[in-house]
Protein backbone atom coordinates (compact mmCIF):
# COMPACT_ATOMS: atom_id res chain seq x y z
CA UNK A 1 0.00 0.00 0.00
CA UNK A 2 3.15 2.55 0.67
CA UNK A 3 4.49 1.74 -2.17
CA UNK A 4 1.39 2.30 -4.27
CA UNK A 5 0.75 5.42 -2.48
CA UNK A 6 4.65 6.84 -3.33
CA UNK A 7 4.26 6.11 -6.95
CA UNK A 8 1.27 8.12 -7.66
CA UNK A 9 2.33 10.85 -5.28
CA UNK A 10 5.95 10.92 -7.92
CA UNK A 11 3.77 10.72 -10.73
CA UNK A 12 1.85 13.78 -9.43
CA UNK A 13 5.15 15.60 -9.34
CA UNK A 14 6.97 14.21 -12.87
CA UNK A 15 4.97 12.33 -15.69
CA UNK A 16 8.59 11.34 -16.58
CA UNK A 17 9.63 9.64 -13.05
CA UNK A 18 5.87 7.98 -13.29
CA UNK A 19 6.48 6.50 -16.82
CA UNK A 20 9.61 5.50 -15.37
CA UNK A 21 8.23 3.83 -12.30
CA UNK A 22 5.59 1.77 -14.79
CA UNK A 23 8.33 0.70 -17.23
CA UNK A 24 10.74 -0.41 -14.00
CA UNK A 25 8.80 -0.79 -10.78
CA UNK A 26 12.38 -1.87 -9.36
CA UNK A 27 13.83 1.19 -9.11
CA UNK A 28 10.63 2.04 -6.35
CA UNK A 29 11.78 -0.98 -4.18
CA UNK A 30 15.65 0.18 -4.71
CA UNK A 31 14.71 3.76 -3.89
CA UNK A 32 12.93 3.04 -0.99
CA UNK A 33 15.85 0.77 0.66
CA UNK A 34 18.29 3.56 0.25
CA UNK A 35 15.59 5.85 1.57
CA UNK A 36 16.35 3.62 4.80
CA UNK A 37 19.65 2.72 5.32
CA UNK A 38 20.03 3.13 8.95
CA UNK A 39 16.80 1.48 9.91
CA UNK A 40 18.29 -1.67 7.90
CA UNK A 41 21.48 -1.67 10.09
CA UNK A 42 19.58 -1.20 13.07
CA UNK A 43 17.92 -4.35 12.36
CA UNK A 44 20.52 -6.04 11.51
CA UNK A 45 22.57 -4.91 14.65
CA UNK A 46 19.44 -5.66 17.13
CA UNK A 47 19.50 -9.17 15.89
CA UNK A 48 22.86 -9.80 15.19
CA UNK A 49 24.12 -10.69 18.70
CA UNK A 50 21.12 -13.03 19.43
CA UNK A 51 21.95 -14.71 16.17
CA UNK A 52 25.83 -14.61 16.82
CA UNK A 53 25.36 -16.14 20.17
CA UNK A 54 22.89 -18.69 19.32
CA UNK A 55 25.82 -19.80 16.41
CA UNK A 56 28.79 -20.04 18.94
CA UNK A 57 27.02 -21.39 21.80
CA UNK A 58 27.21 -25.38 19.45
CA UNK A 59 31.41 -24.30 19.40
CA UNK A 60 31.37 -23.28 23.05
CA UNK A 61 30.27 -26.23 24.25
CA UNK A 62 32.43 -28.27 22.57
CA UNK A 63 35.17 -26.32 23.68
CA UNK A 64 34.31 -26.39 27.15
CA UNK A 65 33.95 -30.42 26.73
CA UNK A 66 36.93 -30.63 25.23
CA UNK A 67 38.85 -28.46 28.17
CA UNK A 68 36.98 -30.12 30.72
CA UNK A 69 38.89 -33.88 28.80
CA UNK A 70 42.38 -32.12 29.11
CA UNK A 71 42.13 -31.11 32.26
CA UNK A 72 40.68 -34.19 33.45
CA UNK A 73 43.89 -35.61 31.59
CA UNK A 74 46.31 -33.38 32.88
CA UNK A 75 45.31 -34.54 36.37
CA UNK A 76 45.47 -38.28 35.59
CA UNK A 77 49.09 -37.88 34.30
CA UNK A 78 50.88 -35.64 36.84
CA UNK A 79 49.04 -38.24 39.32
CA UNK A 80 50.72 -40.99 37.93
CA UNK A 81 53.88 -39.02 37.38
CA UNK A 82 53.63 -38.09 41.13
CA UNK A 83 53.25 -41.60 41.84
CA UNK A 84 55.81 -43.18 39.59
CA UNK A 85 58.24 -40.38 41.14
CA UNK A 86 57.34 -41.84 44.56
CA UNK A 87 57.81 -45.31 43.59
CA UNK A 88 61.14 -44.25 42.54
CA UNK A 89 62.15 -42.91 45.23
CA UNK A 90 61.02 -45.96 47.89
CA UNK A 91 63.13 -48.14 45.18
CA UNK A 92 65.74 -45.93 45.23
CA UNK A 93 65.71 -46.01 49.67
CA UNK A 94 65.15 -49.79 49.91
CA UNK A 95 68.26 -50.38 47.12
CA UNK A 96 70.25 -47.63 49.12
CA UNK A 97 69.28 -49.71 52.51
CA UNK A 98 70.20 -52.71 50.87
CA UNK A 99 73.55 -51.84 49.68
CA UNK A 100 74.40 -50.61 53.08
CA UNK A 101 73.18 -53.92 55.17
CA UNK A 102 75.62 -56.12 52.90
CA UNK A 103 78.35 -53.75 54.18
CA UNK A 104 77.94 -54.07 57.46
CA UNK A 105 76.59 -57.42 57.34
CA UNK A 106 78.30 -59.40 54.29
CA UNK A 107 80.77 -60.82 57.11
CA UNK A 108 78.18 -62.27 58.97
CA UNK A 109 78.86 -65.76 58.17
CA UNK A 110 82.37 -65.07 58.48
CA UNK A 111 81.99 -63.76 61.62
CA UNK A 112 79.88 -66.68 62.88
CA UNK A 113 83.18 -69.16 62.09
CA UNK A 114 85.74 -67.24 63.72
CA UNK A 115 83.56 -67.19 67.10
CA UNK A 116 84.43 -70.51 67.03
CA UNK A 117 88.06 -70.00 66.95
CA UNK A 118 87.45 -67.22 69.86
CA UNK A 119 85.39 -69.93 71.29
CA UNK A 120 88.46 -72.22 71.64
CA UNK A 121 90.83 -69.66 72.92
CA UNK A 122 88.98 -68.51 75.53
CA UNK A 123 88.55 -72.12 76.77
CA UNK A 124 92.32 -73.02 76.31
CA UNK A 125 93.37 -69.89 78.43
CA UNK A 126 90.98 -70.98 81.28
CA UNK A 127 91.79 -74.44 80.94
CA UNK A 128 95.60 -73.44 82.05
CA UNK A 129 95.91 -73.75 85.82
CA UNK A 130 97.04 -70.48 87.31
CA UNK A 131 99.45 -72.01 89.97
CA UNK A 132 100.68 -73.86 87.44
CA UNK A 133 101.70 -70.04 85.41
CA UNK A 134 105.26 -69.71 87.29
CA UNK A 135 109.02 -68.78 85.89
CA UNK A 136 109.88 -73.17 86.66
CA UNK A 137 107.64 -73.67 83.89
CA UNK A 138 108.83 -71.46 80.84
CA UNK A 139 107.14 -73.39 78.46
CA UNK A 140 103.68 -73.25 80.14
CA UNK A 141 103.71 -70.32 80.92
CA UNK A 142 105.09 -68.82 77.21
CA UNK A 143 102.05 -70.97 75.81
CA UNK A 144 99.84 -69.38 78.50
CA UNK A 145 100.65 -65.92 77.51
CA UNK A 146 100.77 -66.70 73.54
CA UNK A 147 97.21 -67.77 73.80
CA UNK A 148 96.33 -64.57 76.17
CA UNK A 149 97.92 -62.00 73.57
CA UNK A 150 96.24 -64.35 70.36
CA UNK A 151 93.07 -63.98 72.45
CA UNK A 152 93.36 -60.23 72.88
CA UNK A 153 94.07 -59.44 69.25
CA UNK A 154 91.18 -61.37 67.90
CA UNK A 155 88.83 -59.56 69.66
CA UNK A 156 90.42 -56.21 69.04
CA UNK A 157 89.84 -57.05 64.94
CA UNK A 158 86.22 -58.09 66.06
CA UNK A 159 85.95 -54.62 67.78
CA UNK A 160 87.34 -52.85 64.60
CA UNK A 161 84.24 -54.83 62.51
CA UNK A 162 81.83 -54.10 64.59
CA UNK A 163 81.40 -57.36 66.42
CA UNK A 164 81.08 -57.15 69.76
CA UNK A 165 80.96 -59.59 73.03
CA UNK A 166 77.92 -59.90 75.65
CA UNK A 167 78.35 -60.88 78.68
CA UNK A 168 75.56 -59.64 80.67
CA UNK A 169 76.25 -61.72 84.17
CA UNK A 170 73.71 -59.62 86.53
CA UNK A 171 71.52 -57.84 83.92
CA UNK A 172 67.95 -58.26 82.54
CA UNK A 173 67.34 -61.21 80.64
CA UNK A 174 66.77 -60.25 77.17
CA UNK A 175 65.18 -62.45 74.75
CA UNK A 176 66.61 -60.79 71.62
CA UNK A 177 70.31 -61.05 73.40
CA UNK A 178 70.02 -64.04 75.62
CA UNK A 179 68.88 -67.72 75.22
CA UNK A 180 67.59 -69.33 78.88
CA UNK A 181 69.27 -72.70 79.39
CA UNK A 182 67.62 -73.07 83.05
CA UNK A 183 65.81 -70.82 85.52
CA UNK A 184 66.41 -71.61 89.57
CA UNK A 185 65.81 -69.55 92.07
CA UNK A 186 68.79 -67.86 94.19
CA UNK A 187 69.32 -65.96 96.87
CA UNK A 188 70.39 -62.87 96.99
CA UNK A 189 69.76 -62.48 93.12
CA UNK A 190 66.67 -60.20 91.71
CA UNK A 191 64.52 -62.47 89.73
CA UNK A 192 64.37 -62.23 85.86
CA UNK A 193 68.06 -61.32 86.26
CA UNK A 194 71.24 -63.41 84.60
CA UNK A 195 73.28 -65.64 87.36
CA UNK A 196 75.23 -67.37 85.17
CA UNK A 197 76.97 -67.06 81.48
CA UNK A 198 77.35 -70.57 80.31
CA UNK A 199 78.31 -69.20 76.67
CA UNK A 200 79.41 -65.51 75.28
CA UNK A 201 77.14 -64.01 72.67
CA UNK A 202 77.71 -61.53 69.92
CA UNK A 203 76.57 -58.64 68.66
CA UNK A 204 77.66 -57.35 64.62
CA UNK A 205 76.78 -53.86 64.41
CA UNK A 206 73.83 -53.75 66.37
CA UNK A 207 72.49 -56.84 65.40
CA UNK A 208 72.42 -59.96 67.41
CA UNK A 209 74.68 -62.75 66.08
CA UNK A 210 74.71 -65.19 68.52
CA UNK A 211 72.64 -65.14 71.72
CA UNK A 212 74.36 -65.73 74.91
CA UNK A 213 73.64 -68.86 76.44
CA UNK A 214 72.63 -68.36 80.21
CA UNK A 215 70.76 -69.41 83.30
CA UNK A 216 67.94 -67.15 84.78
CA UNK A 217 66.85 -66.26 88.66
CA UNK A 218 63.56 -66.83 89.07
CA UNK A 219 61.29 -66.55 92.12
CA UNK A 220 61.34 -69.11 94.91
Amino acid sequence: MAAVAARGALRSRSPLLGWALRTSPRLLCVATQQKNPGQNVEEEQSQSPGEQKAEASPAEKVLGEEKARLEEQLKEVTDKYKRALADAENVRQRSQKLVEEAKLYGIQSFCKDLLEVADILEKATESVPKEEIKDENPHLKSLYEGLVMTEVQIQKVFKKHGLLRLNPVGAKFDPYEHEALFHAPMEGKEPGTIALVSKIGYKLHGRTLRPALVGVVKDA
